[in-house]
């Protein structure tokens, strides 16, 4: 690392790290932001009079900003973080239109800043994970066009030959969420606040269910997994365990991904075949989904001992092992009698949490403890100790969190489909309520768990970057060419 501007300026091209650290202390920021609103959601679940009857505070307001910060605010700006910083490094070339990727940095904060003051206000299109009206969806697809532009800009004008696998994934998110956004996000405006989507009934729930899926399965999946070929490699200081396997799993991933979204519509009207190539393609995903992860993980052969000291490589280590997890248990799940219990139920939240907070919330952390040293100076943050807590502190939370969803979403299915013989229900609805209340006590302590760890996090980062100094790196002569 060169600390020395002038100097680094002098001897030629220098990597543009500054919109990386914009990224990733935003990364920081949004992700406390999230976990906090995700705390006071599951507080409320547990203690109802916790919404105050002010309707913005209510649970039903604040869920939907609670996933849109976590996924697109703290998800997103990691993404462009480590996306950028990975182009820049794989490429051996600074960021093509720099300018162009500040516009991505303030367009996405003015995009999560519009979401945290609509959906409190009720401004809805009711759609999951795509809540947003159409003013705050056209700057969305304005800021991921200008990103595309930026990140195979960068790519175009690399000086190696080599596209490395971690940039495939990058790309592929990038191309598919353009997509899926653009396409489920067509309505038709009636005024500033309101808009009706351009498709209806089982059409529009079709087309949603494309999109919702895809979110996970690109934004949270193929985005992370650009990620985890990048830093798990550089942690470990060891290669690929497979190259070939990585891009086996690119291809059979993307293909496969695409048809998975019609098992959120199991028991609807959606057509019966529809409901079965969603459920088929589900269960093939399991495939490469485990066949990425194995690669994940044996990157560490040779270099397993590292485990016991090195709290970041433990970071992104478990994070693949919940990837594992939430990517068996989802092709499960898909299927239609497993689904018949699931649906509906807590089942599918520890579902989700498995995979939002174990897989993506630790491989990003892992990521962000290996660049910000790195964009501050320095070779590790300021407290190793304080990652290690920050890992403990992270994995009880996310087991109590998504043990107690298991446990309720089981339970509140068998308690809603037991039958007397004269044919009456068992149990009232209200009385399911009230067994899961204990598991909603535990879920909240996980969350509660999960924020601490983040506010470790932070105090971190402010510390390495007040024991650092801002790093201007050049870009390295073409012979030297590292990935």
């Amino acid at each position: 690392m060169v600390n020395n501007a002038s100097a680094a300026a002098k001897s030629g091209p220098v990597y543009n790290d500054a919109v990386v650290r914009a990224f990733s202390l935003a990364a920081v920021l949004w992700g406390i932001v999230g976990m906090l609103v995700g705390v006071i959601i599951a507080a409320q679940l547990t203690w109802p009079e916790l919404n105050l009857g002010i309707p913005w505070l209510s649970y039903g307001r604040l869920r939907p900003l609670h996933t849109n910060a976590v996924i697109f605010a703290f998800g997103g700006c990691a993404l462009f973080a480590s996306s950028y910083f990975v182009v820049q490094r794989t490429s051996q070339v600074p960021l093509f239109a720099g300018k162009l990727a500040w516009f991505t940095f303030w367009g996405w904060q003015l995009v999560i800043v519009a979401a945290a003051i609509s959906l409190p206000l009720g401004f809805t299109q009711a759609k999951e994970y795509a809540e947003l009206e159409w003013p705050i969806d056209i700057l969305i697809a304005i800021v991921w066009v200008s990103y595309a532009i930026v990140f195979f800009g960068t790519v175009g004008t690399r000086k190696v030959r080599h596209i490395y696998v971690a940039n495939w994934f990058f790309g592929a998110f990038i191309l598919t969420v353009a997509l899926l956004h653009i396409v489920n996000s067509a309505a038709i405006p009636v005024s500033l606040t309101k808009s009706y989507s351009a498709y209806a009934g089982v059409q529009d729930a079709m087309v949603q269910w494309w999109y919702g899926h895809n979110a996970v399965g690109f934004f949270l999946t193929a985005g992370f997994l650009g990620m985890m070929y990048y830093f798990i490699p550089k942690q470990a200081e060891r290669p690929v365990y497979s190259y070939r396997l990585s891009i086996v799993h690119f291809w059979a991933l993307i293909f496969t991904y695409m048809w998975a979204g019609p098992h959120h519509l199991h028991y609807t009207a959606l057509p019966d075949w529809a409901q079965s190539v969603g459920m088929v393609f589900s269960l093939v995903l399991l495939a490469p989904s485990w066949g990425g992860m194995m690669n994940g993980i044996m990157t560490l052969s040779g270099a397993w001992y590292k485990l016991r000291d090195d709290p970041i490589l433990k970071f992104l280590i478990v994070s693949l092992s919940f990837y594992g997890m939430s990517t068996f248990e989802g092709p499960m799940m898909s299927i239609k009698t497993v689904n018949a219990l699931s649906h509906y139920t807590d089942w599918t939240i520890g579902h989700v949490h498995s995979g939002a907070l174990g897989w993506v919330g630790f491989i990003t952390m892992g990521s962000m403890y290996y660049l910000i040293p790195r964009l501050f100076g320095r070779k590790q943050m300021y407290s190793p100790r304080a990652i290690e807590l920050h890992f403990w502190i992270a994995t009880i939370g996310v087991v109590l969190y998504i043990a107690a969803m298991w446990i309720a979403g089981v339970m509140q299915g068998l308690m809603w489909r037991a039958i007397n013989p004269d044919g009456t229900l068992v149990y009232t609805f209200v009385e399911s309520v009230k067994a899961t209340y204990p598991f909603y006590v535990i879920r909240w302590l996980g969350g509660l768990l999960y924020l601490s760890g983040m506010l470790i996090m932070a105090w971190n980062t402010v510390m390495t970057m007040r024991a650092g100094k801002v790093a201007i790196v050049p870009v390295p002569p073409v012979a030297a060419a590292h990935a």
